[in-house]
């Protein structure tokens, strides 16, 4: 398996060469003590100065890496001009699972000894800490290069003015299928569950988020805002492909190697698994539904107890496009950096021209966010559990 599809698995979602960077002159003046999660209170001019030590956890494969040393270039950069250390944290494999892990020390007021933590818009998790009070807002004076932000993806509804949370990386849900098996172009979700010429070759998503909401955008219905009528119709369309037979089962990422097999025909699939699909098997295609796909977004988020200012100063360094470029070149799922693609074509044309990678404008304003009040319905989630077996 390559790097790409086992990312992606590490990555299952539980609902989706750079040059020296100037950084504003207030961020110069380094210095100040680690920061300790849960420690006294303190005062403003304290919490503007950088931490000796920032903890940043993440998901395994998904930041830039040097395959000869195993170090992360754009880290090492990050302390060279701020002296800022990264202690950086593989140890997210799924929302839930490390959800799980934090929601006892913050349940209690206490802190969980990092300053960044990476989770995804479709779980549901990113609203849910919002809402108790979990997060730390984000320093805005320190992050002038928010301003690089893609359009798409500034107002999000679960937090609607990025108060509490920057994209880290982001991903299209739409259709993967192969043009040879089912006769040409695929664009319609309908087509996909109502064709009985592709009776038994397709799968669909275990991902709430992402199987819900193409279901609803093919309903004529919007996912950003899911009603208990839109919500039960999705689930209706969704039953009756499955009592037909029309749907062979529900998947993880593990759909990629039955479509490249030729198992499967046609699925809902995440762009990022098609990119490295599509350089194995360049037969294989992507397309975003007609009546609309979805987009899921890995955030940047501050635990309480984090150090607010020293984090946002890595969110700032991390969104000048020549930083974005260098992690993207190895990620390779969507940048939610503006300028990133320019810098690449420069060094790495072929990333640069992916669509998948860098989507269009006309991509971008095709695809919606989850509703997350939906996600976070238990009676949903239980719905939608016993519709597909789990």
């Amino acid at each position: 398996m390559t790097d790409q599809l086992t990312r992606r698995r590490l990555l299952e979602r539980a609902g989706l060469g750079v040059a020296a960077v100037s950084l504003p002159g207030l961020l110069a003046a380094c210095g100040g003590s680690e920061s300790k999660s849960g420690s006294k209170q303190t005062t403003a001019e304290e919490r503007k100065q950088l931490a000796k030590t920032l903890v940043f956890s993440n998901w395994p494969l998904y930041i830039d890496v040097n395959e000869k040393t195993k170090k992360h270039p754009s880290l090492d950069q990050f302390t060279k001009q701020t002296g800022v250390k990264v202690k950086y944290v593989e140890d997210i494999n799924d929302n839930d699972q490390f959800f799980g892990k934090i929601e006892g020390p913050l349940s209690q007021g206490r802190g969980v000894g990092r300053d960044i933590v990476v989770l995804t818009d479709s779980s549901g998790l990113p609203a849910r800490m919002i809402e108790l009070g979990w997060l730390e807002k984000l320093d805005k004076s320190a992050i002038p290069n928010m301003k690089n932000l893609q359009d798409a993806l500034k107002h999000p509804g679960w937090d609607e003015n990025r108060d509490y949370s920057l994209p880290w990386q982001s991903g299209m849900t739409g259709i993967g299928y192969d043009p040879k098996k089912v006769g040409g172009e695929l664009t319609s979700v309908e087509q996909l569950l109502t064709d009985r010429k592709l009776k038994g070759k397709v799968t669909l998503l275990t991902e709430f988020g992402d199987t819900i909401g193409l279901v609803l955008l093919a309903n004529g219905d919007d996912p950003s805002n899911v009603s208990k009528a839109s919500f039960d119709k999705a689930v209706k369309t969704l039953k009756k492909a499955v009592d037909s037979g029309q749907v062979r089962q529900f998947t993880g990422n593990d759909y990629a190697p039955l479509l490249a097999k030729g198992d499967v025909w046609a699925c809902f699939a995440w762009s990022g698994d098609m990119v490295q699909l599509q350089a194995d098997h360049p037969g294989l295609k992507w397309n975003l539904p007609e009546s609309g796909g979805m987009i899921w977004t890995d955030n940047m988020l501050i635990p309480k107890g984090g150090n607010a200012f020293t984090a946002s100063t890595y969110m700032n360094y991390y969104y000048d496009p020549k930083v974005a470029a260098q992690v993207e070149d190895y990620v390779n799922y969507i940048c939610p950096v503006k300028g990133a693609d320019a810098v690449l074509r420069k060094s790495d044309p072929a990333v640069a021209k992916n669509t998948l990678i860098f989507p269009t404008k006309k991509m971008l304003d095709q695809v919606h966010i989850i509703d997350a009040k939906a996600v976070n319905n238990q009676k949903y989630k239980q719905q939608f559990q016993a519709l597909i077996g789990a």
